[in-house]
């Protein structure tokens, strides 16, 4: 079974708010002496953030839901509840996070040590002492903790190297890796393919190294999700540049047919990964046909980059297996990275342009008639009000269905037919309707 696991799925849960109290000063000499809750403790959030040393997901495979910390709750004598510890999660360098709902874009982690906020914990309840004033200066009431956001997020790995390996199967991909880096990838005799990305780092000189990474081998349909498919293709969208692996043997496939087979997939799947600077290793030149067939594929290969109009990369004659030839294409591959620039993978807005979109707002609340007599009344603001509101103190009760009043749902209902002492809902909690 392949221990790479790139895409995942789990479920991120920020802590609450702590509740706010009602409690009163109650000291020998103090007569009167007024509110005295204090405020709850704000919820731990849960952040991401990117260790260089992880390579897979794995540990989400096993860990399906992140929870933070609850904030304190409020004490008496105006004591706050104590703020909760934040949870930091590590990723691997090249993580994207999305929500599940949505598909919108929450972070893409790429640097050592970068954090980004998942899931924001909620704030403090208030406890009574904030709603003091000149009309009401002993007040019974008091906020619970602001929920914490909770929702389900889908990580994808995209490997961050500076050389992505392509080529059909057996071309000869993880023995290259093998020969010129500290990788010690799954090598055979017999025709087969990798079944997922190897990095290795490549050590040029003292002061100079990059990273290859063996991708899986590319096979016709790759990029409408035959073989591995897209698995595959998405590792190379970091990638600065490209080697392109060909069997010159010409054993298993004509090397000019493979090559065009593997520029068509990644075509498919995103043309601009084919405007990167990418070298030709020709590979197997130990083999008795190779120099024949080298002959033949530089002809061909020739011809087809003047059809299309594009500058040709430079072809570099290797045997991987007896280590020939890996010299000039370290060099080489170097000089590429020294100059490479980075190349979007999408099509971006000119910075000066800002595009100004309508977004539809969600409404406080909707209404649902769940029978003749009960109703059901939803939505994110009000599901939080409710949630804020303190049952065990009757002014609180009161103040939310002023909140209530004041949001237009005592009319709402009303027009949409409710009666007198019809039953409402609302996060599943019930009370009568009085109109």
């Amino acid at each position: 079974m392949s221990s790479l696991i790139d895409y995942v799925q789990v479920n991120v849960k920020a802590g609450k708010g702590g509740d706010g109290m009602v409690a009163f000063r109650r000291e020998k000499y103090v007569p009167d002496g007024g509110p005295a809750g204090g405020d709850g403790g704000r919820g731990g959030s849960i952040y991401f953030q990117v260790d260089e040393g992880l390579r897979t997901l794995l540990d989400f495979r096993y860990h399906r839901h992140i929870k933070a910390k609850n904030g304190e709750n409020g004490m008496s004598k105006n004591k706050y509840g104590a703020d909760a510890e934040d949870a930091y999660i590590s990723v691997p360098p090249g993580t994207i996070v999305r929500r599940a709902d949505n598909q919108q874009l929450i972070a893409d982690l790429v640097e050592h040590n970068q954090v980004a906020l998942i899931a924001k914990g909620g704030r403090g309840g208030r406890g009574n002492v904030k709603f003091a004033t000149h009309k009401n200066p002993a007040p019974s009431i008091a906020e619970n903790g602001e929920p914490g956001e909770e929702f389900d997020v889908i990580l994808e790995l995209k490997m961050i190297a500076d050389i992505g390996i392509v080529g059909l199967p057996s071309a000869g991909k993880s023995t290259l890796l093998s020969v010129v880096s500290n990788a010690k990838p799954k090598i055979a005799d017999y025709h087969f393919t990798t079944l997922e990305p190897n990095l290795g780092v490549v050590k040029v000189d003292s002061d100079h190294e990059f990273i290859v990474a063996d991708m899986p081998g590319l096979i016709e349909g790759a990029s409408e999700g035959v073989g591995l498919g897209i698995q595959f293709l998405k590792h190379i969208e970091r990638t600065k540049a490209l080697w392109h692996v060909l069997d010159m043997s010409g054993e298993y496939v004509d090397p000019f047919e493979s090559y065009l087979t593997v520029q068509e997939e990644i075509g498919q799947y995103n043309e601009l990964i084919l405007d990167r600077p990418s070298i030709i290793v020709a590979n197997k030149m130990d083999t008795f046909d190779a120099k024949e067939n080298l002959e033949l594929f530089k002809t061909s290969l020739a011809e087809y980059y003047q059809s299309i109009d594009r500058d040709q990369p430079p072809v570099i004659e290797i045997s991987a297996w007896q280590n020939k030839g890996t010299a000039s294409l370290i060099q080489l591959t170097q000089s590429i990275l020294a100059s490479a620039e980075e190349i979007a993978l999408f099509e971006e807005e000119a910075e000066d342009q800002v595009v100004y979109q309508l977004e539809t707002p969600e409404p406080d609340f909707v209404i649902h008639q769940i029978s003749e007599s009960e109703w059901e009344i939803t939505g994110a603001r009000i599901e939080k009000l409710f949630a804020m509101t303190n049952l065990a103190h009757d002014e609180s009760l009161a103040r939310f269905a002023r909140q209530m009043r004041r949001m237009g749902i005592d009319d709402a209902l009303r027009e949409q037919g409710a009666q007198n002492g019809d039953i409402i809902t609302i996060s599943g909690y019930q009370f009568e309707f009085l109109d």
